[in-house]
């Protein structure tokens, strides 16, 4: 394994400083620099851009974050016993790492921006992940103050991220919010093993782009029809969402939608037209 910068290894970084991944805290340690490396230019150029990552844990993406040209890092990390040598770190790269000790769901990283914009790029905290992404989503007014997202997920998430009704097991409420303000894909796998402790499964790298101007929806109505109709994906529409509308028949036959259809078969910008139809008769 080849050193990106004169910093010591990582393992001995975690060593040194008694730095247990806990369970609790959704911590699985990478210590491979080169995977990291890996990771930090699959999000692109990094020369002059701000980046937000979350659990940083003991700091290897975010060395490989610095070392790959990244002007500044924002690194949010809750568990405190990994702040010492998150700020060894940041004595190596001066001015160049904000070391934040908070809760990344409670944090609001937007005012850490000064009106500016950043990346985000973080092998999340699995028990977090999917949270924090809905999240990211939920910014209004969009596009949002993130330019894009390379993430590292379960690999069960990132399929449903992607999922479109061509892969119906996957396809749900996260892959129609994910693809209908973003651009989606898998980036790469990374096996368990790369990991300290390995997790059970195998990960993935995501990458989403935020549409400039995605189709026109209010968001929170979107959110309650895809509710109703993947809370109960093996009914047809005209059952499923009666949960939120009295007479669902006739709204799924007004947005050009089959009433028989299943959540399962119908796609995002099909879910966009019956909340743009709900919301204009309302």
């Amino acid at each position: 394994m080849s050193q990106i910068d004169s910093l010591p290894p990582l393992r001995e970084v975690v060593e040194r400083h008694g730095l247990m991944a806990q369970k609790s805290l959704g911590q699985n340690f990478l210590y491979d620099l080169n995977l990291t490396s890996r990771i930090a230019r699959s999000a692109g150029t990094l020369e002059g851009e701000t980046v937000v990552e979350i659990g940083p844990g003991p700091g290897g993406l975010t060395r490989a974050l610095l070392a790959n040209g990244a002007a500044r890092v924002i690194a949010i990390e809750r568990d405190r016993r990994c702040l010492p040598a998150l700020q060894e770190i940041a004595a190596h790269y001066p001015g160049r790492l904000d070391i934040v000790d908070g809760d990344a769901l409670a944090v609001d990283l937007s005012s850490r921006l000064d009106g500016g914009k950043a990346r985000i790029i973080a092998n999340l905290p699995y028990n977090i992940g999917t949270p924090l992404l809905v999240g990211w989503l939920n910014l209004d007014p969009w596009p949002p103050w993130w330019t894009s997202l390379t993430l590292m997920f379960q690999r069960e998430v990132a399929e449903r991220i992607v999922a479109t009704p061509d892969q119906r097991a996957d396809y749900g409420r996260l892959a129609v919010l994910c693809n209908w303000r973003c651009e989606t894909k898998i980036l790469f796998d990374v096996p368990r093993t790369a990991f300290v402790p390995p997790p059970k499964i195998t990960s993935a790298v995501v990458q989403l782009l935020p549409r400039q101007t995605p189709e026109p929806c209010d968001r929170r109505l979107l959110e309650r029809i895809t509710l109703a109709a993947f809370g109960q994906r093996r009914k047809m529409l005209r059952q499923s969402l009666k949960a939120v509308l009295a007479e669902p028949g006739a709204w799924i036959e007004a947005a050009g939608l089959i009433a028989t259809a299943r959540a399962e078969e119908i796609p995002v910008a099909g879910f966009v037209r019956l909340a743009n139809t709900l919301s204009e008769h309302a």
